[in-house]
């Protein structure tokens, strides 16, 4: 069987092409959030905070699709930074607040640079990343659906 006809063939499986793109393209990503003292998954977080703030830590889970566990450790790592507050909420006590430091605005400025960077660095037309994007949030949508049975 060529590789062409051949269901089972690496080249032809959306999950390593994905999987080698992520890996690929937070490659990218390291080297520019390091000196801002940012990880990836952080840079996220900031991200939804840069663009509400405050919000609840479930808030900031749906908009960056990471649970609980995942996110509490990120959250604490970015209050001991200094970048971020967390209190909980006032009209709610089993809700935990989350906002911006006067830091983590002012690391919004910084991090203006990160997309031309990355657009820079993977040499690719913005327009083919605007289309890339769209295909996986359809993608990522269906993925959901299937999962919880929503199709």
């Amino acid at each position: 069987m060529t590789t062409t006809t051949d269901p089972l063939a690496l080249e032809r499986q959306v999950c390593f092409a994905l999987a080698v793109a992520n890996r690929s393209v937070l490659g990218i990503y390291r080297p520019l959030l390091e000196p801002m003292g940012l990880t990836h998954p952080q840079y996220l977080v900031m991200l939804a905070l840069w663009e509400r703030s405050p919000r609840s830590v479930r808030e900031i889970g749906q908009a960056v699709q990471l649970d609980s566990p995942t996110l509490s450790p990120l959250l604490k790592r970015l209050a001991a930074a200094g970048l971020i507050t967390r209190r909980r909420d006032d009209a709610d006590e089993r809700n935990l607040v989350v906002e911006l430091t006067d830091a983590g605005v002012a690391l919004r400025e910084r991090a203006l640079d990160i997309p031309p960077a990355v657009i820079e660095r993977l040499g690719v037309d913005l327009a083919d990343l605007e289309e890339l994007h769209r295909v996986l949030t359809k993608v990522n949508a269906a993925a959901l659906a299937a999962q919880t049975g929503r199709q």
